[in-house]
């Protein structure tokens, strides 16, 4: 037999490693409304499949360590790990608050890398779950190359597995941009944080005041900055989140998408009231979207921010799909900056990991003012232009109404590549509304007519007859097929299931394309 004391001493180790910080940072922890790092991770994985790694590293500071050498336990201050989520291969990282505040230091880094390493190696999702006060300033240097390696792997990673990361606490200061580069990001009310500079800091360089919830709350982030993607009300809910989001993702960007084999059509909905044939009357894109998707399945994305356009995932028939989408009850479902970039983010997304998209027009045109063209609407906008253009997935596109000027052309149209376009009776294609075109083409005959009034009306009415039809369009072969509203259903799913396998076409060699970022 053993002597016990080899028993006794890894007992002990192990106990060390469980409690963290400590029962009393513990029940601090919990006070604010927050789960521990290991009790995150066991919610987000399915139930008993989690593996631990790495338990006893530590740091070993210099002897000059300002007091660091105190504050240290096993593990380091994050859980690192593998486990399944619905019964698929996922590696985490959890970063343990009750240890120095979660401070990211070099050790801690390095167990951080080894979880991305494994994922990338095994080409497998992975989950970083941040609560962190920053960097470990006690480590000075190394903290930050800490910091560095990260987003390397985070940028090695991009396109190749799916990276969601989810802020449980505060994440400060450099530390936001390994969220940044990651997919997805997931937040909660009240206890998330994300920034670059705290109030302290914000104050004494531009004299602002303004709070913690102000500069990086998720409200903010979900609404204004459009950083964050889901916004929920605590961290149970949260990692519940994650994993529905994990359920329509493949492994790796070399995976088929998993189809459902049960899947329910949803309640029937009329969409002749709901879309009304007014073209300046609004309705919830929404409603289309879920009468497309099968029952329950519209997982939005970004739900908050730039309302104007509408992304999410779907499934059709068991199929996955990304949906983009105008919405014509926000700002009349103009494409502006935030739009575009929205948009344009998530389309590559989808073709990074072979998701099909399914686009849903009524967009009356890019934004005009003089706020749009100084912030870059030009710039902003090629971004969805270059994004529909580069995509070699599968994409549809549906004309609900109105499809005007470079707006169209930016959304989804065979010109920049749809494999499928359909549209409904109501669908105008041009390259601007009726009252627009008869003011430009008519102008001087309007001014002349001896009832200007009903002279124009009447030349609005011609231009409606004869060159706002979809028809014009499916003449020419820009639309494949005029369908009805609820021939929408069936015409997508039977799409999707022939571009199934779809190979893109082969380009020059090069390194990449150049985005305009």
């Amino acid at each position: 037999m053993w002597d016990d004391r080899y028993l006794s001493e890894l007992q002990e180790r192990r106990q060390r490693v469980a409690v963290g910080g400590g029962a009393e940072r513990i029940e601090k922890q919990h006070a604010a409304g927050k789960l521990t790092a290991r009790e995150r991770m066991e919610l987000l994985f399915d139930e008993g499949s989690f593996t631990e790694l790495d338990t006893m590293m530590e740091a070993i500071p210099p002897e000059e360590d300002f007091g660091l050498r105190k504050k240290l336990v096993p593990g380091d201050g994050v859980v690192i790990g593998c486990g399944t989520i619905h019964g698929r291969k996922v590696f985490a990282s959890s970063q343990d608050f009750t240890v120095i505040g979660g401070a990211l230091g070099e050790t801690q880094a390095t167990k951080i890398c080894r979880a991305m390493d494994l994922a990338y190696e095994n080409r497998a999702p992975f989950v970083s779950i941040n609560d962190s006060g920053g960097a470990r300033i006690e480590e000075g240097i190394c903290a930050l190359d800490g910091y560095g390696r990260i987003f390397y792997r985070n940028t090695r990673a991009s396109g190749v597995i799916p990276q969601i990361s989810v802020i449980l606490g505060p994440c400060a200061g450099g530390a936001s941009y390994s969220p940044a580069i990651s997919d997805f990001i997931f937040m909660t009310k009240e206890t998330s944080k994300m920034f670059i500079t705290g109030p302290g800091v914000t104050k004494e360089v531009t004299g602002e005041v303004v709070s913690f919830e102000e500069l990086g709350g998720a409200e903010m982030h979900a609404t204004v900055s459009g950083v964050n993607h889901f916004v929920f009300e605590d961290d149970k809910g949260c990692l519940e989140g994650v994993r529905r989001l994990l359920s329509y993702l493949p492994d790796n960007n070399a995976s088929v998408l998993v189809d459902e084999s049960q899947f329910y059509a949803p309640e029937k909905v009329d969409l002749q009231e709901v879309v009304p044939d007014n073209q300046r009357k609004t309705y919830d894109v929404r409603t289309v979207i879920t009468q497309v998707a099968d029952k329950d399945s519209f997982l939005e994305i970004q739900e908050h921010f730039a309302q104007n356009i509408v992304i999410g995932f779907v499934r059709v028939q068991g199929k996955v799909a990304g949906v983009v989408a105008n919405q014509p009850s926000y700002m009349g479902g103009c494409l502006d900056v935030n739009a575009s970039d929205k948009g344009a983010r998530f389309i590559r997304f989808c073709d990074c990991f072979g998701i099909p998209i399914v686009t849903f027009v009524d967009v009356p045109g890019f934004l005009p003012g003089l706020n749009q063209e100084r912030n870059g609407i030009i710039r902003h906008g090629a971004k969805i232009l270059y994004a529909y253009s580069e995509a070699t997935v599968p994409k549809i596109s549906l004309v609900l109404r109105k499809a005007y000027g470079g707006a169209y052309i930016a959304m989804n149209s065979k010109a920049t590549g749809a494999d499928i376009v359909y549209a409904w009776p109501i669908a105008q294609l041009a390259v601007m509304g009726a009252e627009g075109a008869v003011e430009i083409i008519y102008r001087k005959e309007i001014q002349n007519a001896e009832n200007p009034v009903a002279r124009r009306q009447e030349l609005i009415d011609q231009y409606n007859a004869y060159m706002m039809t979809p028809y014009i369009a499916a003449k020419k072969g820009y639309v494949d097929e005029v369908i009805l509203p609820e021939e929408s259903r069936r015409k997508i799913a039977d799409a999707l299931r022939f571009l199934q396998g779809k190979k893109g076409v082969a380009s020059p060699a090069r390194k990449h394309g150049n985005i305009p970022l």
